[in-house]
């Protein structure tokens, strides 16, 4: 399995995050409709994300209480509808629906996602190349060159987010 750093912020916009990741030369790589569909698991999370016509079935476990470390796999699907065949063998849970756009500063990907029924976000997903030591320096570069402020990361994934305002 591959592990990543994350850290999520609510935003009110974006053009001030894009013009400071033009700044550091960070590489944009386009703009994802992506919807991922959560599906009902006994532990850790489960989603199939579809972006472009294209399926990858997605499983993680993140730590939601200390530094925010994922591992996750990914798996590419195809076929005919793997999202109708999933609903088929797992309840789905939650969808999320949202417009990225995808940046890419070293081994870190800048996420400035607009998410449907949530508002604004900036993601940052720093992946584990070398060793963990190294992707937290380069996590915390990213941090300090955007001047990002720590406390107001938010530690809970945009499916507990949407479920929390259901319950409002």
């Amino acid at each position: 399995m591959a592990f990543n750093l994350e850290l999520k912020i609510k935003v009110d916009s974006h053009p001030q995050i894009i013009n400071k990741l033009k700044k550091i030369n960070s590489k944009f790589l386009g703009i994802l409709k992506q919807k991922d569909i959560y599906y009902k698991v006994s532990k850790g999370l489960l989603k199939l994300r579809v972006e472009n016509k294209n399926y990858w079935l997605i499983k993680y476990f993140r730590d939601e209480k200390g530094k925010r470390w994922s591992n996750y796999e990914i798996l590419k699907l195809s076929g005919r509808n793997p999202e109708k065949y999933l609903s088929e063998v797992f309840s789905v849970d939650q969808v999320v629906q949202k417009e990225r756009k995808l940046f890419l500063y070293k081994n870190t990907r800048i996420h400035l996602d607009k998410v449907k029924g949530l508002g604004n976000f900036l993601e940052l997903e720093s992946v584990v190349t070398i060793n963990k030591r190294s992707s937290e320096k380069e996590f915390n570069d990213v941090v300090r060159l955007l001047n990002l402020d720590l406390s107001k990361q938010i530690r809970a994934s945009y499916k507990r987010l949407l479920e929390q305002n259901d319950t409002k």
